[in-house]
């Protein structure tokens, strides 16, 4: 037997009605795309496996040659303790030198290996608006990075605390222990931490650039090492001095610098002003580039 169907009550005014309004959303869900564009890059970036040995590698590298640099210095070559005129403090930060190279394949991969793969496309159809992308890229990164520098900077001045009296670098000789409450040490190790997340940035900006991880990695190498060795190789004092002032690593190095500062190329903060130009240029022109043309 078929089963006859209840019939549809019509509304009594004869017209459906209509929906409740909706109440404005809150404010803070407004940014609703912007925390779910930060959850996805903070995803992505550690369920990378060459995420982690990265961070693991900038730490360890950062803090083993800085260990190893001050291990290796000792008064007894010296007249005299005060006779050395040692900065300390940058001879602790040494291996910012070569954990920098770890932060910009960190950087170059963090957007290389997803153009490699393809995965840009997934991307950028979850979330169209392509800065917000960019955005959320470089902020999980810059966190990424300042956790690593961060601790790699602070063990190695720690470590060089304990290391250095023992090398004959002792108050007594006009050498203070090393701590963060001296001010030219605290900006030395904010600085260093700052100096590795921009280096990071310029590599996540090249990446975004030319759309390729070896290249982004190659060019950023060549900045970072190329660049620095020219101005050792120059016959001429004069671009020797530019160089070193207006190039980015060996302007963004002068951070570390606690000692004769007026015998430095560019101060300290102007030098990492100088770095943070490029890096940041670097990142904006390839933003700019990234939002106009296809993925």
């Amino acid at each position: 037997m078929r089963r006859s169907r209840p019939a549809l009550r019509a509304h009594p005014a004869g017209r459906a009605p209509r929906p409740a309004p909706r109440p404005a959303p809150h404010p803070l869900l407004r940014t609703r795309p912007a925390l779910r564009a930060l959850h996805a890059e903070w995803t992505k970036l550690r369920t990378l496996p060459s995420s982690w040995l990265l961070l693991a590698a900038t730490v360890a590298l950062t803090f083993a040659v800085g260990t190893a640099a001050v291990s290796s210095v000792s008064t007894r070559e010296c007249a005299s303790a005060a006779a050395c005129h040692e900065d300390t403090v940058k001879l602790a930060l040494t291996g910012v030198w070569l954990g920098q190279a770890t932060v910009l394949v960190l950087g170059a991969l963090s957007m290389g290996a997803e153009y490699g793969t393809g995965t840009v496309r997934t991307t950028l159809t979850a979330i169209p608006r392509r800065a917000t992308v960019l955005a959320s890229k470089a902020a999980v990164l810059a966190a990424a990075t300042g956790i690593a520098a961060g601790t790699a900077i602070v063990a190695s001045l720690a470590t060089a605390r304990w290391i250095l009296p023992g090398n004959g670098f002792t108050p007594e000789g006009g050498y203070p222990l090393l701590s963060l409450t001296d001010t030219p040490t605290l900006r030395a190790a904010l600085g260093s931490t700052l100096c590795l997340i921009l280096i990071a940035l310029m590599g996540l900006g090249l990446a975004v650039l030319l759309r390729d991880s070896a290249a982004a990695i190659t060019t950023g190498l060549g900045v970072l090492y190329v660049v620095p060795l020219m101005s050792d190789l120059l016959g001429s004092p004069t671009w020797k001095d530019r160089l070193e002032r207006w190039a980015p690593i060996p302007a963004g190095l002068a951070i570390r610098a606690t000692k004769d500062l007026a015998r430095l190329p560019i101060a300290p903060w102007p030098g990492l002003g100088v770095l943070a130009a490029y890096a940041l240029g670097v990142l904006l022109v390839g933003g700019a580039i990234f939002t106009r043309r296809d993925a």
